[in-house]
């Protein structure tokens, strides 16, 4: 259940804490005393859109948390994980929202941070929430229809369905994708051609790339490479007085002095290393200028396959492995097209299989629901019966439909206010009032099913009185078996059947308006009650009744 609820500086509440209890805990008020600040409270800490003008004015953070006790968090922890949050510690989960005037904000699950996202994901498993916009969602028919496989207990039925339903609608998107628009495909083979025409008929390899550059370079230059080159060559062996010659001249000398000092001949075998050295130098210089073509016709070729290059990286680069890579997927993407009649024989087979298994899993879904649906009418009927409908009916009615994501069914609520009117679709003639009361009837119906461990009720008892709201008190009361019910009311005959009062009043402190909210006691609350009948001795005696009729003392 929702345990505590820490308000600060939210519209006009200064800070307030309120510790609820199980069961149902009614939350009473005068008109525009705060009651609606407790609802955006809820709603800002489960995550939903945040208005900074609700920011107490001259405050510079609002900030509520909410601390909920789960007897079971399995379904809470799970999607904790999966946000690497930690879990919850012996049952309890802390959440924690603030917004700052200056348009920051921060988020704490579990005193660590996180985002609004996963408040969203946390919120359906903790709280529902309805009020006069809430309930709306009744008319809904995707709404009436899991309301529908909900208390047909189909929930594996329906999940089964679904992953059929996604299988067959991939296979279809890739079928597509695959055959598409004849005139675009034909257009895209024509394209997809002429560019491997294009760049099979360059021959690419990895050699046009630096190694192309290089090559050019070396062409570029080649009368002066080998001007330079035959020069070198002159100094160290070919011309007169080179260096060779010089080094066997120096090699005869030291074989002289050898004979008169003795430690010269280690000398002439460091000389004769060097004289090696340079044959080998001359040797590789030699070859390597032998390589070099000065032909005009040499440099023509390189620069006309270099510019080849380049206006292909520029087209399906930018660098050369972009073509390459461009190239592979492109005939890739043509063999696909040109197989498309292999490709897409499969796809429609696959698909007719898929959609086979879809239709059996639609059936077995609709037969769950066909067999809840009078359960679920007759249901509604009484308790709509037992909330001031009289003679009232609920139809349930069912239609075929083509395969949607909700199942292969159409379901239509329908509401019969009295015997021998054609009943008509609940949108049709529901009023707002009407609309609460039959929200009420299918959360009593429905609240064993759920797992939600929090309702809450906004004002559900708006537009009606007297009796009505004695039995809207007495389901609320009921439905709390199951669940634990916030409920703001302005109705004393509901407010009697509260476990737990909390009264919001307003004051004026220090010239700004202040609203408290505090848990009533047994003689706080016959004021209370006495207020919400009118006032006066009269009123005070018969709270003190109504008390009594439900069993509750006063001091």
């Amino acid at each position: 259940m929702l345990a505590r609820l820490s308000v600060k500086n939210l519209a006009v509440v200064e800070a307030a804490e309120i510790a609820f209890g199980p069961g149902l805990n009614v939350i009473t008020g005068e008109t525009g005393a705060g009651k609606s600040v407790l609802m955006g409270a809820l709603h800002l800490v489960l995550g939903e859109r945040a208005d900074r003008s609700a920011i107490r004015t001259g405050a510079e953070e609002a900030a509520v948390s909410a601390v909920y006790e789960l007897s079971d968090s399995s379904a809470v922890d799970a999607v904790l994980r999966g946000a690497d949050v930690p879990v919850c510690e012996g049952g309890t989960l802390i959440l924690r929202r603030s917004l700052q005037a200056n348009g920051g904000g921060k988020v704490r699950v579990n005193d660590v941070p996180a985002t609004t996202g996963l408040l969203r994901r946390l919120a359906p498993l903790l709280t529902d929430i309805h009020g006069p916009t809430d309930n709306l969602s009744l008319l809904d028919p995707s709404f009436q229809l899991r309301l529908l496989t909900s208390y047909a207990g189909a929930d594996a039925e329906f999940a089964a369905y679904t992953e059929r339903f996604l299988e067959v609608r991939r296979l279809r998107e890739e079928l597509y994708a695959l055959t598409g628009d004849p005139e675009a495909r034909a257009a895209e083979i024509d394209r997809l051609s002429y560019e491997l025409e294009e760049l099979h008929a360059a021959n690419l390899s990895e050699a046009d790339g630096e190694e192309l550059t290089l090559r050019h370079a070396e062409a570029a230059n080649a009368e002066e490479i080998l001007t330079l080159g035959n020069a070198l060559m002159e100094r160290l062996t070919d011309g007169e007085n080179a260096l060779s010659e010089q080094l066997m001249a120096l090699h005869r000398v030291l074989h002289d002095l050898s004979k008169l000092l003795p430690e010269a001949s280690d000398w002439g075998n460091e000389l004769s290393g060097a004289q090696m050295q340079l044959q080998e130098l001359s040797r590789s210089i030699s070859v390597r200028l032998s390589q070099i073509d000065a032909n005009p016709e040499a440099l023509a070729g390189l620069e006309e396959r270099l510019a080849l290059v380049q206006r292909l990286r520029r087209r399906y680069g930018p660098t050369l492995d972009d073509v390459l890579r461009y190239r592979d997927e492109a005939q890739a993407r043509l063999d696909a097209l040109n197989g498309v009649g292999e490709e897409t024989h499969r796809l429609t087979a696959a698909i007719e299989a898929a959609e086979e298994a879809l239709r059996r899993a639609g059936q077995a879904l609709r037969l769950k629901r066909e067999a809840a649906a009078p359960r679920l009418s007759a249901a509604i009927t009484e308790e709509l019966r037992d909330l001031g409908f009289v003679q009232a009916a609920f139809p349930i009615q069912m239609e075929p439909c083509n395969p949607g994501p909700d199942g292969i069914d159409r379901v239509v609520f329908q509401f019969e206010p009295n015997p021998g009117e054609r009943p008509r679709p609940l949108a049709d003639i529901a009023s707002s009032g009407e609309i609460a009361r039959i929200m009420l009837a299918v959360k009593s119906i429905l609240a064993r099913h759920d797992a939600i461990p929090t309702l809450v009720f906004d004002e559900i008892d708006a537009n009606i009185g007297g009796e009505i709201s004695r039995r809207v008190g007495e389901r609320l009361r009921r439905l709390a078996a199951y669940a634990q019910i916030l409920c703001i009311t302005h109705q004393p005959q509901v407010a009697v059947f509260g476990q737990s009062h909390f009264c919001v009043r307003k004051e004026i402190e220090a010239g700004r308006t202040v609203t408290h909210i505090d848990r009533l006691d047994s003689v706080a609350r016959v004021a209370e009650l006495a207020r919400m009948l009118g006032g006066g001795d009269a009123a005070e005696t018969h709270a003190v009744a109504l008390l009594r009729e439900q069993g509750e003392g006063t001091e």
